[in-house]
């Protein structure tokens, strides 16, 4: 666990070390990547996020799904209960809350929200990742709780989990924990790694 602090806590820096128009640049170059992959042309219901922390900014893959007249979703929060995720459609000039941790989500998320079901593809931010689709996240475990039957029943294939990350974030080996649930793949500004079997043999390696 020491060592996960540790990678989470260098991780972090590496990334907050980034000047903006970096993280720019980064951010078009995953895009340009992404954005004719069949694992994203193909999915109609896509949850994004709002980078914060220095993460990913996937506000140009954001822009390319509403151009591509796709349904766009940010993760919301419970007010109170259970420490997993629900997602809220998001159109351009949506009003926006911050949430308990003072992040931003859709205000009209308790009247829109759906569940993770109902999505096809999940564009999730990490702190580093491996090549066997192991994640390391913020240290909430908000994305693990609400995938979790990804992981109990394989033949569950929707949503795909395609994490954003910078080429630096991609470590040798992430020890794996029993509750984490691996990505089907991650895009960065080098390269689109695939790790899930089946969505490697039908859509192929990038």
């Amino acid at each position: 666990m020491t060592d996960r602090r540790s990678l989470r806590r260098r991780m972090r820096q590496a990334r907050r070390a980034l000047s903006p128009r970096q993280r720019q640049q980064l951010a078009e170059a995953v895009d340009r990547r992404l954005h004719r992959h069949k694992l994203f042309y193909a999915s109609r219901h896509i949850a994004a996020y709002l980078a914060v922390d220095g993460e990913v900014d996937a506000t140009p893959l954001m822009q390319r799904a509403w151009a591509m007249g796709k349904i766009l979703y940010l993760p919301v929060l419970l007010p109170c209960g259970e420490n997993r995720l629900w997602f809220a459609p998001y159109r351009p000039g949506d009003k926006l809350v911050p949430n308990r941790f003072g992040i931003l989500e859709p205000a009209r998320a308790a009247h829109t929200r759906v569940s993770p079901h109902r999505l096809d593809l999940v564009l999730a931010p990490l702190v580093a990742f491996d090549n066997q689709g192991n994640r390391l996240g913020m240290g909430g475990g908000f994305y693990d709780r609400s995938f979790a039957y990804l992981a109990r029943h394989r033949s569950y294939r929707r949503p795909r989990l395609l994490g954003l990350a910078y080429e630096f974030q991609r470590q040798p080996q992430l020890d794996h924990q029993p509750w984490d649930v691996p990505l089907a793949g991650v895009a960065t500004e080098a390269r689109i790694s695939l790790f899930d079997f089946n969505t490697t043999s039908k859509l192929g390696r990038e």
